[in-house]
């Protein structure tokens, strides 16, 4: 795909619709795009490459565009492979192409590139180095990780464009059109969630900026309405609710705990609850799942007791909640147990080491079914979350 950006910059990306897993692990139903640029000028800058997977296509776009030029620049903002997995082969085609990167991508280079030797090649740049292009000018800032160590984003000065690496990406193709914020905030939570410090210094170098479009390696090009997208970052990576609401998560083995955690959602919504959602661990999708844990100012966890621990859907879920840097919610409990409910004890131990997490009174305690003896702490347990 060849669009312009602008007169001078032009977008050579691929989508990429055959994959089923972006990181083998996240669901993406409607494709991934690997982005990448290319500024004319007196100089001509490649910016980034494409996963391997989709390297045939790229490059015959890079042929398209160029119309026999020469690229004097390969920019690499971020190492991972579904950014640089077709740089060598464009490395080899144009061997007098200079490549642009932050010393710890050179470093990395060896680890991809065992076989290659770009050394005479590179040109590093630090924080707040300058390239010119001719009329175009890159300004280099350091984004260690937001989410590899090695990663920079570029500010292109004349046209005031933000070359923003994985920062502002969302999951899906180009070519399928979708809102953005859902996307976006599943992606960020799950690739970029545990490093909301690194975010905040990122933002903190780019609020000086006259920034009009935002350029990232997945998802669109971002030109309208710029405070929406970098207010949604600014919450996100305070760890800061986005949404007054309630996620309920649930992990049931036969049905049970499942019934429990629905009836409080009923019971939610109907003392006022406006927004209450409610996830089944065992068969959704685990991203959406810490998407919806983040989002929400108060989570639920409700799970079956499994082998004198807890059902293990469940410690999944809370294990991504850690890994994820999960902070400043409250979040009620609910276990189940035919014979020894011990999985609300395990969740509770798991939930006291992260940060700022308020563990909501009372804890519901329910033996294989809900009955009419549970209702009064059920009810209490909604007056709790909706106070």
């Amino acid at each position: 795909m060849i669009t312009n950006i602008t007169e001078s910059i032009k977008y050579i990306g691929v989508d990429d619709m055959d994959l089923d897993l972006f990181e083998s692990q996240y669901s993406i139903p409607n494709g991934m795009s690997y982005n990448s640029y290319v500024i004319f000028d007196d100089k001509t800058a490649i910016l980034d490459s494409v996963d391997n997977r989709k390297c045939d296509e790229w490059l015959n776009n890079v042929n398209v565009v160029l119309q026999g030029k020469t690229p004097d620049y390969l920019i690499v903002h971020h190492m991972e492979p579904d950014h640089i997995g077709s740089m060598l082969h464009l490395a080899e085609k144009y061997p007098t192409m200079q490549i642009v990167a932050s010393m710890r991508a050179v470093q990395m280079m060896p680890q991809f590139f065992h076989e290659a030797d770009f050394s005479s090649r590179i040109i590093v740049v630090k924080e707040g180095d300058t390239l010119s292009l001719g009329k175009h000018t890159l300004n280099f800032f350091m984004a260690p990780m937001v989410h590899w160590p090695e990663v920079m984003v570029s500010y292109e000065q004349s046209e005031k464009i933000l070359f923003s690496a994985d920062a502002f990406g969302k999951f899906g193709a180009l070519s399928h059109q979708e809102e953005w914020d859902c996307e976006a905030r599943r992606y960020y939570f799950n690739i970029c969630g545990k490093y909301g410090h690194q975010v905040q210094t990122l933002l903190s170098k780019c609020s000086s900026l006259d920034i009009k479009i935002i350029c990232p390696l997945h998802g669109p090009i971002l030109t309208d309405n710029l405070s929406h997208y970098i207010d949604l970052y600014n919450t996100w990576s305070k760890y800061e609710p986005e949404t007054k609401g309630v996620f309920i998560a649930h992990a049931s083995i036969h049905g049970g705990t499942a019934h429990a955690a629905n009836l409080l959602a009923k019971m939610l919504r109907e003392k006022g609850e406006e927004k209450v959602v409610v996830t089944d661990l065992c068969r959704d999708d685990m991203a959406e799942a810490i998407e919806d844990a983040f989002r929400y100012d108060r989570i639920v966890v409700a799970a079956s007791s499994y082998d004198a621990n807890v059902f293990p859907p469940m410690h999944d879920f809370l294990h991504h909640l850690q890994l994820k840097n999960f902070q400043n919610r409250q979040v009620g409990i609910i276990e189940n147990g035919s014979w020894a409910p011990c999985a609300g004890r395990i969740m509770r131990s798991i939930l006291e080491q992260l940060k700022n997490i308020e563990i909501i009174e009372p804890m519901l305690t329910i033996r294989s079914r809900i009955n009419p003896e549970n209702m009064p702490t059920m009810k209490a347990l909604v007056d709790a979350l909706t106070k």
